[in-house]
């Protein structure tokens, strides 16, 4: 056999013919033409060259080693090029950007408000309390629904409580209709920055997660920063209304695009991109593809979309708020997510008290009262352009460290690796240099120093606390991946309700204790319970694996009970008769299990 075989090597050096094309009938990494006219075309070939065909168990062992090594390699995490990723990033950031431009963009109005509907300014901060609360409330319901139903029912229905609540705040006319139209105002934005994150988690892998994190947060952190500005010159020019009449505008224009526009991303409706998503919840360019998608499917050129690797659609239920408050008391999520509501908290107390103690301090009207705002909104900017490749090469030089490879578009397991640490190494010196700030901030405001010095702090304050809250979002995100828009319903809802009392609290701290001392129990207070954030770098890998082991038990007793494999601790009780499909199940679930072992072996060998 070993001189037929040298034989044939020669026949075929001296026709000029590559042993290796007989292996392409038997090949796996054909795709789009039919098995049986593929292996018609390389038959004929073969024969035509060598005079006879080749059997496949003469293929060279270096391209049985490439196929195999092809073939183990795990499948794109997403469908969506580059440039598509970049564009539904940019409209979930979009999206994101109303429930804070919101909240702030009436802040310079305050005093306006308060004058014309006759009520204290006390009053008129509570609809910034009011505001807040539902702020933490309403992603409970619409995280939930997002991750069950789609992205694009969740969006729609937010933007249509939105809009109607921005028209009646453009006619009412009393505090009570305001009060009320803010909750319901809230309400419909606030959901937009949970289902941000989660739009992230299902087009991005987590090496590339930071930078397009950065990019989606950077119109929830734009929000406070620009709306002031927007709010001062509306208020000042064209009266209070005009800056509900703005908002309903660009919510309504925002609407319509993402309407027509916007891909289902849903990892529980349409996978990796590739399955088509329900006929309710289609965009115009949906509908274009899947047209396309079946039109080639019948001629043959491409095959259906594989929907083995992806969960079936869970079935439509009433949203659960429970989901993310199992999420709050998960010891690994409460320290991170309790001292980001404690900055963010922050992040409100300072921004809060602008509108007054600058008015008192350099005698500002509405229109200077919004310009003092610009350096929160270039600090912002710069925080979304800069911090994201810092945590995506952060987390490849810690990959390189432990010797994991990261391949483009494909996700990497986390199971075993230090998250944490690549993450956080980014937030904690940002940390820390923001409570720094926000102790001269304190005392400059209370010395009523230049305010030059003042939109200095201002800006890098900005910069810092952004960076920190992107860091700690993007991590929150990988820890949940699959229910990422619950789990940041879950990190909304504690800091706003936090965030909800310190907003409330500033000004009588202010007033009774003085400007610089109620800045220095903020900063004693950030201080003190910074080391919940230590505690999640050195833990929260140990404190992560001791979670994914109890999750996995559970499953596996839910497994076992489906199955009928109760009563497997007593063995004298008779065990449970398992029906016809039962048993193919079971033999299904071994078949699979002993097919990858097999597979795992042979690239070991190879």
């Amino acid at each position: 056999m070993t001189d037929d075989l040298v034989q044939r090597k020669d026949h075929d050096h001296k026709h000029g013919t590559a042993v290796a094309s007989s292996a392409a009938p038997s090949s796996p990494l054909r795709t789009g033409a039919k098995p049986q006219e593929d292996d018609r075309i390389s038959r004929s070939s073969a024969e035509s060259d060598n005079g006879s065909y080749e059997d496949p168990a003469f293929r060279p062992a270096q391209l049985e080693r490439a196929v195999t090594t092809a073939s183990s390699i795990p499948p794109p995490y997403s469908i969506f090029s580059r440039q598509q990723k970049l564009f539904i990033v940019v409209m979930a950031s979009w999206a994101g950007f109303f429930s804070p431009i919101s909240g702030q963009i009436y802040l310079p109005a305050l005093n306006t408000l308060a004058r014309d509907l006759h009520v204290s300014n006390a009053l008129i901060n509570l609809t910034l309390t009011s505001y807040m609360i539902f702020q933490g409330l309403a992603p409970a319901f619409i995280g939930d629904l997002a991750d069950s139903m789609g992205r694009r029912p969740a969006y729609a229905v937010c933007f249509v409580v939105y809009i109607a609540a921005n028209i009646g705040l453009a006619l009412q006319n009393s505090y009570a209709a305001l009060f009320v139209l803010r909750c319901l105002q809230s309400t419909g934005s606030s959901g937009t920055i949970a289902m941000a994150s989660g739009v992230v988690a299902d087009i991005a892998t987590a090496s590339e997660r930071g930078a397009y994190m950065g990019y989606t947060l950077a119109g929830s952190l734009l929000g406070p920063a620009i709306g002031p500005v927007l709010g001062g010159v509306l208020s000042q020019y064209l009266g209070w209304r005009a800056i509900f009449w703005f908002l309903t505008i660009m919510g309504a224009a925002f609407f319509i695009t993402f309407a027509i526009f916007f891909p289902e991303t849903a990892r529980t409706q349409v996978g990796d991109g590739s399955i088509p998503p329900s006929s309710y919840n289609m965009s115009l360019m949906n509908y274009l593809a899947v047209r396309k998608a079946r039109r080639s499917q019948s001629e043959g050129d491409i095959p259906p979309p594989d929907t083995s690797r992806f969960p079936a659609r869970p079935k439509a239920h009433f949203p659960n708020p429970l989901s993310s408050l199992r999420l709050v008391f998960d010891k690994l999520n409460a320290c991170l997510l309790f001292y980001n509501a404690f900055l963010f908290s922050a992040f409100y107390q300072v921004s809060s008290s602008i509108p007054s103690q600058f008015a008192a301090i350099y005698h500002f009207d509405d229109f200077h009262l919004g310009l003092c705002f610009i350096p929160y909104g270039l600090g912002a900017i710069l925080a979304a352009l800069i911090n994201g490749q810092l945590l995506d090469r952060n987390f490849a030089r810690w990959a390189a460290r432990f010797s994991i490879p990261l391949r483009p578009g494909r996700q990497t397991d986390l199971t075993h690796f230090p998250i944490e640490k690549a993450r956080l190494q980014i937030a904690l010196p940002a940390i820390y240099t923001t409570i720094g700030l926000i102790l001269a901030f304190g005392w400059v405001l209370d010395a009523e120093g230049p305010l030059a010095a003042q939109l200095v702090i201002l800006f890098f304050q900005s910069l810092t606390m952004s960076m920190a809250f992107n860091v700690t979002s993007t991590l929150i995100v990988d820890y949940y991946p699959g229910r990422s828009a619950t789990a940041t319903a879950a990190n909304n809802l504690v800091r706003c309700l936090l965030g909800a009392g310190a907003t409330a609290a500033i000004v009588p701290m202010i007033e009774s204790w003085g400007r610089g001392p109620a800045f220095s129990a903020l900063v004693a207070f950030l201080l003190g319970t910074s080391p919940m954030v230590w505690i999640v770098f050195f833990r929260g890998q140990r404190w992560r694996e001791e979670r994914r082991v109890r999750e996995e038990e559970r499953e596996k007793e839910k497994s076992q009970a489906a199955l009928g494999e109760e009563g497997t601790a007593n063995p004298s009780e008779k065990q449970p008769v398992l029906s016809e499909g039962q048993t193919h199940g079971v033999a299904a679930l071994e078949g699979d299990k002993q097919q990858v072992r097999d597979r795992e072996g042979k690239e070991r060998v190879l």
